[in-house]
């Protein structure tokens, strides 16, 4: 919208007498009464987006302009989102409540830019808390917000719209065919027929010497794009379309075929160093290709390929930490590996990832509320790299988790659901990062719904190692033994948070653990 680019037609089906599809209200929007007349088949997540967005809908995100130039389009906006939760009938995080702090890191809130008199009137007090007696800012922030409610009010979103007469299985059709498209040569095919035209050589063939290098490069990346990444960066470009099909792009990629190859298989290996065995557990797989490049380039042995793990560690753990890689990836992508590569090589100024203030490590209260890790989202995610990269025993068998095993795992709940479900406890409330481990499926049937306490006590009962081998099994996935057993849920939160902030600042800092 702030681009002022198409967003996709719409699909709508007017209504006659009898409702062909049942009907619902989009999440968010105020419930009617009035007769439906028409029902939106397609485009349904595009416009429950905006509109959530427009009305600050969201209880878990908050959504800002910052008036700062886009790092990936160019354009003099970008957007910007926090996570939020709520304590003791607070917001968190407290500043993003301030208008005046807002402003002053040139942001405003999206709900603010709605296109109607209720959102105009919050807008000019928002304004006034905002600029407080300076005259010259409310001016700056009205004109400001003038231009951007003026974006949505003037946004067009086109729509078919298909009568009332319409079959049910034709419209059916006519929504599959909009969301199919006809098979098309990828970039990779592009690439592979310039590199055959130019070189008269294989490249798929080349690919399959690079899986047979790397034998699991398969379980982070798809090794066509992956290797695209990485020749991009090496060749100091973007790893995008546009670098992939630009002039000379083929014939340099033969020639670092080799160094880019070495890259990509000491990538792999760090990562297994690092206990992040498979894409399904990688917070953020934009961070591959970087590192890839950077082992590329990384002496072999000794203390000059230590000093170099030392700060791809440090890059590595900021990358699934901090929300540097949350928008305009592959334009930082390619920044952080300039940056890095001059840092490592003697010369050059702090990372910005490495910048504490623009990219904060997580707090306690942003940890606590992490959702289920199975999802791919980047905190829950890199919250569960952690507790494998403290070895993650099975709670009862005492097996050590291995990319071998890892697809006999689920995901546990430490506090069974149906436990915590006894306490009226929300469903988001329940699926949490910190409640998860990743153990056996036979032990997750074993332990099923029985309190900690229970499920506690048939372990120290199953071994004769007693309470120090439990405390041995838990301490390996950041699980505070006392805090478990104790049976108060908040606290032990709070606890496995504590712990979990511990051994981030330590991996985020570099160091060996």
């Amino acid at each position: 919208v702030l681009q002022e680019l198409p967003a996709g037609a719409v699909l709508v089906l007017e209504v006659g007498d009898e409702e062909l599809f049942q009907s619902r209200n989009m999440v968010g929007a105020p419930p009617s009464s009035e007769k439906v007349t028409e029902q939106l088949l397609d485009g349904q997540q595009r416009l429950t987006a905006l509109w959530r967005a427009l009305n600050n809908d969201y209880s878990d995100r908050s959504y800002f302009v910052q008036l700062q130039q886009d790092e990936e389009t160019g354009a003099p906006y970008s957007i910007k989102s926090w996570q939020r939760w709520h304590k003791n009938e607070k917001k968190y995080p407290e500043w993003l409540n301030e208008p005046s702090r807002l402003w002053n890191e040139k942001l405003i809130p999206v709900a603010l830019l709605r296109p109607d008199t209720s959102a105009m009137n919050k807008l000019r007090i928002w304004a006034q808390q905002a600029a407080g007696e300076n005259r010259d800012t409310r001016d700056e922030i009205a004109d400001h917000a003038y231009e951007l409610r003026r974006k949505f009010d003037l946004f067009n979103i086109p729509f078919l719209s298909l009568p009332s007469s319409t079959p049910k299985e034709t419209a059916l059709n006519v929504f599959i065919q909009m969301n199919t498209s006809a098979t098309q040569l990828s970039t990779f095919d592009v690439v592979v027929a310039q590199v055959e035209a130019e070189a008269e050589k294989s490249l798929h063939e080349l690919v399959s010497n690079l899986k047979a290098d790397a034998p699991n490069v398969e379980e982070y990346a798809t090794p066509d794009d992956l290797m695209l990444a990485v020749a991009a960066l090496l060749q100091d470009k973007v790893p995008n379309n546009r670098s992939y099909l630009s002039k000379g792009f083929s014939e340099q990629l033969l020639k670092d075929w080799d160094v880019l190859c070495s890259g990509i298989r000491r990538a792999i290996i760090f990562l297994e160093e690092e206990r992040v065995l498979d894409v399904k557990r990688l917070p953020t797989d934009v961070v591959i290709a970087p590192l890839a490049a950077l082992w590329a380039l990384a002496p072999d042995g000794l203390d000059a390929e230590g000093r170099w793990r030392t700060v791809l560690r440090k890059y590595f753990w900021r990358a699934c930490f901090t929300d540097r890689y949350e928008r305009t990836s592959a334009t930082r992508a390619l920044v952080d590996f300039r940056e890095l590569k001059n840092v490592l090589s003697g010369d050059g100024a702090l990372p910005q990832i490495f910048n504490e203030h623009e990219y904060p490590l997580p707090t306690v209260g942003q940890i606590m509320v992490a959702g289920w890790p199975v999802r791919k989202d980047r905190l829950p995610r890199a919250l569960l790299a952690l507790s494998l990269r403290a070895g993650g025993y099975d709670l009862a068998d005492g097996s050590f988790a291995t990319r071998e095993n890892l697809h006999k795992r689920e995901y546990h709940h430490l506090y069974p659901v149906a436990v915590l479900e006894t306490l009226e406890l929300k469903e988001k409330e329940i699926y949490r990062a910190l409640n998860c481990a990743l153990v056996t499926w036979k032990t997750n049937r074993t332990i099923s719904a029985k309190t900690p306490e229970k499920y506690l006590a048939e372990r120290r009962e199953g071994t004769d190692l007693g309470d120090d081998e439990i405390r041995r099994r838990l301490d390996s996935h950041l699980i505070p033994l006392d805090e478990l057993r104790a049976g108060n849920y908040e606290l032990f939160l709070e606890k496995r948070a504590q712990q979990m902030i511990d051994m981030m600042q330590k991996l985020c800092s570099g160091q060996t653990v």
